[in-house]
């Protein structure tokens, strides 16, 4: 009868690590999510800054405000976007937006990941 209560301890020595793995799978998804976000508000910011009849710079608070709207506002807050031109092939003039900063991690309550995207777009009219 040395065996009583070994149940127990097997159940905690297998919950546990699965326990571990599945808020780590979640961690990585959310984080994925957060990021395909934020390269999504670059791209639209980009593109609307890249119209014929819109600044340059309109392309980064674009990109904030989509951002807002689309994530959370506590991972909106974590990052700042700016919106520059750039030479491109051929004499192309580009717009580039790069959103950098960090978003929340879920299992660190004071932890978060960095995020550094950058979306490019042809500037209409040149």
């Amino acid at each position: 009868m040395r065996d009583r209560g070994s149940a127990a301890v097997d159940f905690v020595l297998v919950a546990v690590p699965l326990l571990v793995l599945l808020l780590a799978v979640l961690q990585g998804a959310a984080f994925l999510h957060l990021r395909a976000v934020v390269v999504a508000s670059a791209a639209e910011g980009a593109r609307q800054a890249a119209a014929a009849d819109r600044s340059t710079a309109d392309g980064g608070r674009l990109a904030e405000r989509v951002l807002a709207r689309a994530g959370s506002a506590r991972a909106a807050a974590g990052i700042r976007c700016a919106a520059a031109e750039v030479a491109g092939r051929g004499g192309a003039v580009l717009v580039a937006v790069r959103c950098r900063g960090a978003v929340p991690a879920l299992l660190l309550p004071a932890g978060s990941l960095p995020v550094d995207v950058t979306a490019h777009a042809l500037k209409e009219g040149r």
